[in-house]
């Protein structure tokens, strides 16, 4: 075990690892948004106000963060309103319902305190490393 640790590489190879690790788990990728599966309850037999519904739903759909990631995805305005008209009373309904408990994904990168956060962690793991090395040697 010692002489594995006495290798020339282990100090740069460790350190590598955990700073890519680092960088992996905090670096998220670009946001997706799908269609919500449809859950396997039996239909609601309460009747639907499919105006009212698509009124909330193209209320929503007029923010200019939803019209750009709809543009990026290859929807344009007509063609969105042909979609949601193609959809049933419930399917309407039930976006409706969830749409104000949508999550929005992922966000514009890594703020200074996030940046800060990782390099005082990284500074640490090095210092840590380096004071290991230090106490083996003497």
């Amino acid at each position: 075990m010692k002489r594995i640790n006495a290798a020339f590489y282990v100090k740069p190879l460790s350190i590598y690892l955990i700073v890519a690790l680092i960088a992996v788990s905090t670096i998220a990728g670009p946001a997706e948004a799908m269609f919500l599966p449809s859950s396997p309850q039996a239909p609601l037999t309460e009747l639907f106000d499919r105006t009212a519904d698509l009124a909330k739903i193209q209320n929503t759909l007029e923010s200019k963060m939803i019209q750009q990631r709809l543009a990026d995805y290859g929807l344009s305005p007509e063609k969105t309103v042909t979609k949601l008209n193609s959809l049933s009373d419930e399917q309407l309904h039930r976006l409706a319902l969830h749409i104000d408990a949508v999550q929005a994904g992922g966000h514009g990168g890594l703020g200074f305190e996030e940046i800060l956060i990782i390099l005082l962690l990284v500074l640490l793991i090095v210092i840590l490393v380096q004071g290991e090395t230090a106490v083996r040697t003497s």
